[in-house]
């Protein structure tokens, strides 16, 4: 995970937004670094609203459709938490993780996450330590 995820691509301490906000604005940063097209946000939108993004535990992980695969250039992460938290759909996230997959390298990325973050007190922690080295190295390198 170590060449998905870069540092600089992990933002603590995000100001509440709408949660179609934080989508544009995960996909603004996955076009930044050259991981998706401009067009890969209208998937990461259109996903949500046909299936929400938010996983539970007080997570989102926002990433386009099928129909948006060849938008993506390269597979990479970005990271953002929300301490006030985000009201999405019927609940609330704080930890936002913005993927661009290449064929199947997002299931490895799904279960980092799922082994890193099994239950919501570990996003509460990690969130509250507003750490990005902490992220970066649970997501990297586990727990």
């Amino acid at each position: 995970m170590t060449e998905v995820l870069k540092r600089k691509n992990i933002i603590t301490g995000c100001v509440t937004e709408g949660h179609e906000d934080v989508i544009r604005r995960t996909g603004a940063m996955l076009v930044a670094e050259g991981y998706v097209g401009e067009n890969y946000i209208t998937g990461m939108l259109k996903r949500d609203r046909d299936f929400s993004t938010a996983i539970g535990n007080g997570i989102a992980i926002p990433h386009g459709t099928k129909e948006f695969k060849n938008d993506i250039i390269a597979t990479g992460l970005v990271v953002l938490t929300y301490p006030q938290g985000v009201a999405w759909n019927d609940g609330i996230v704080k930890l936002v993780v913005g993927i661009a997959a290449k064929g199947d390298e997002h299931i490895e990325i799904l279960e980092r996450l799922v082994e890193a973050f099994e239950d919501e007190s570990a996003v509460d922690e990690i969130v509250a330590a507003a750490d990005a080295e902490k992220i970066y190295q649970v997501l990297t390198q586990g727990n």
